[in-house]
């Protein structure tokens, strides 16, 4: 019995990982940049000075969600405006979405990510300022 014991605990050690990946909460990393470029977020701010027409990039990196959707939604001052859904294949996961602003789109933002159920994920405040 004492040489089977270090056997089965070799093989239970990695079970238990396995099972604590799967209950890991779902979560996510959200930033606000002016491009995206290999995968990871550039000129990152919490605030832009931006001419009408500019793209500017919603980053999100999401943890415990893989083989799910999740929504990027963007607020003014409050006010969902619009919202994006993107694909979550695997886990971690980036991914982003961009907004168009335009003149009249002056003002404080907040790009939400939320599950599939709703449930706020992340989120990233900023103001822009259309010139």
């Amino acid at each position: 019995m004492r040489k089977l014991l270090p056997l089965v605990l070799s093989l239970a050690v990695p079970c238990v990982a396995l099972a604590q990946d799967a209950a890991a909460p779902v979560s996510a990393q959200v930033k606000v940049g002016t491009a995206v470029v290999n995968h990871d977020v550039e000129g990152a701010s919490d605030s832009f000075q931006v001419a009408p027409e500019t793209k500017l990039y919603t980053w999100v990196k999401v943890s415990g969600a893989a083989e799910s959707k999740i929504t990027v939604a963007y607020l003014k001052e409050g006010k969902e405006i619009t919202k994006v859904e993107l694909a979550v294949p695997r886990s971690p996961f980036r991914t982003y979405s961009y907004k168009t602003f335009r003149a009249g789109d002056s003002g404080t933002w907040t790009a939400v990510a939320r599950a599939a159920d709703g449930t706020e994920l992340g989120k990233a405040d900023f103001s822009v300022q259309v010139q």
